[in-house]
């Protein structure tokens, strides 16, 4: 009979002792077979039992008049009840991860970098490709704020809800001095050397019917900046937690930008960082999300055939690594096309931050220089072309921070 394959009640059996997850991805390895249980004489009819929700599903479709019915009848065929064990009807088949399942109990502590594991069976993602970082405690409000205080977040709301005079065009960018709530194009501004100016990009709306702009420095008071709110919001941890988990000598926090969106109907997964020695990464973390939403972003394994989807959580961070392949998720909070009467602070925005940090030498300079220094001013502007060789922002051996950069010595390079 069936029971005495599908049923392991000794649990000698590794098989049938697996999460239904991994059995699932044993594609092609399960197969059943049918056995006679008696002689088949000539002539005589073999019946499959369709299962009662099958026949219930039949009896329901005939009992209909049939103008009322649809053209076709289609219906799962059912399985015995019995046919498999019940570790497998009773468990998820969905994927889940282990470190970001119960954060109130068993929270990330600060500067703590982990790799993210699957619930089920305690295996890793990809050591290259999901990692979480804990954060200081409150930092994600604090930075928040320092952002609101600097305008940010104003322009923002301005920007995704296409006020007047910040209405960018698919793939277009301008560039805006910001400070408290004056934003202005910088043209407006031009005189005062001394205000933060910064770029927004407004990336494939019309290709992808995305809302969505990354923002970031465009000069130098704005470069430095933001730099010196992410330290004094605690963000050192985070980085030097990297420097010490991976054994690096230095690292480098060589671009920054926020990541603002309302909607989402595509996109593509992809990785920022690629080929630089393992000595990269893209450090990704929330400052305004959108309660009771979907995950937000899909997070690929390293065998590619998985992707997990993960919400945005305050106080931790995801650095994802070379070849660290994620992807937006396709969400509506808003979307201005729609043209609804309300107005830009009743609009619900998410943003995200990313830092990439790197230990930068002479085995990948030349890597990163070409992944980030693009003629474009946008989303990766020229102004960073000699930041690397400027400054590290945590060395193993001295004070370097973001608020006090130190030297890393790659002038020579060049």
């Amino acid at each position: 009979s069936s029971r005495s394959f599908f049923h392991d009640d000794d649990g000698n059996n590794p098989f049938l002792q697996s999460h239904p997850i991994d059995v699932m991805e044993r594609s092609g390895k399960l197969a059943l077979e049918y056995v006679a249980l008696h002689e088949i004489h000539p002539n005589e009819e073999i019946l499959l039992d369709y299962g009662p929700l099958w026949d219930a599903a039949w009896r329901s479709y005939v009992n209909t008049h049939p103008y009322a019915r649809p053209s076709l009848f289609r219906h799962p065929i059912g399985v015995p009840s019995d046919l498999y064990p019940k570790k497998w009807l009773h468990t998820t088949d969905k994927y889940e991860i282990a470190e970001l399942a119960d954060l109130e109990s068993n929270p990330i502590s600060p500067g703590s970098v982990v790799p993210l594991t699957w619930a089920h069976n305690g295996k890793l993602l990809g050591s290259k490709y999901a990692y979480a970082i804990g954060l200081e405690k409150g930092f994600s409000d604090k930075f928040l704020q320092l952002s609101k205080d600097a305008g940010i977040v104003d322009l923002y709301r301005k920007l995704l809800t296409e006020q007047e005079g910040y209405h960018l065009q698919s793939d277009a960018f301008g560039v805006y001095s910001i400070g408290g709530d004056n934003n202005q194009t910088a043209s407006a501004n031009n005189n005062n050397e001394s205000s933060m100016e910064v770029f927004a990009h407004r990336y494939k709306s019309k290709q992808w019917n995305f809302n969505m702009h990354f923002v970031a420095a465009w000069n130098e008071e704005a470069r430095r900046s933001i730099l010196q709110a992410l330290g004094e919001a605690g963000f050192d941890t985070a980085v030097r937690g990297l420097g010490e988990r991976f054994g690096y000598d230095n690292m480098t926090c060589f671009h920054a930008s926020y990541m603002g969106m309302t909607h989402c109907d595509s996109s593509v997964m992809h990785s920022d960082i690629y080929a630089t020695g393992d000595k990269s990464w893209n450090i990704i973390f929330p400052l305004i999300t959108v309660e009771g939403t979907d995950p937000e972003l899909n997070i690929m394994a390293e065998n590619m055939n998985t992707i997990v989807g993960v919400h945005y959580l305050k106080d931790v961070a995801y650095a994802m690594g070379d070849f660290g392949y994620h992807q937006t998720i396709p969400s509506n909070y808003f979307d201005p096309k729609d043209g609804a009467d309300v107005s830009k602070e009743d609009v619900p925005i998410r943003v995200v931050f990313g830092a990439y940090c790197s230990q930068i030498d002479e085995s990948n300079v030349a890597m990163i220089r070409h992944i980030y220094d693009g003629d474009d001013p946008a989303p990766f502007a020229d102004q960073f072309v000699d930041l690397p060789i400027r400054e590290i922002h945590w060395d193993k051996s001295t004070g370097a921070s973001l608020a006090t950069p130190g030297r890393n010595g790659l002038s020579e390079v060049y």
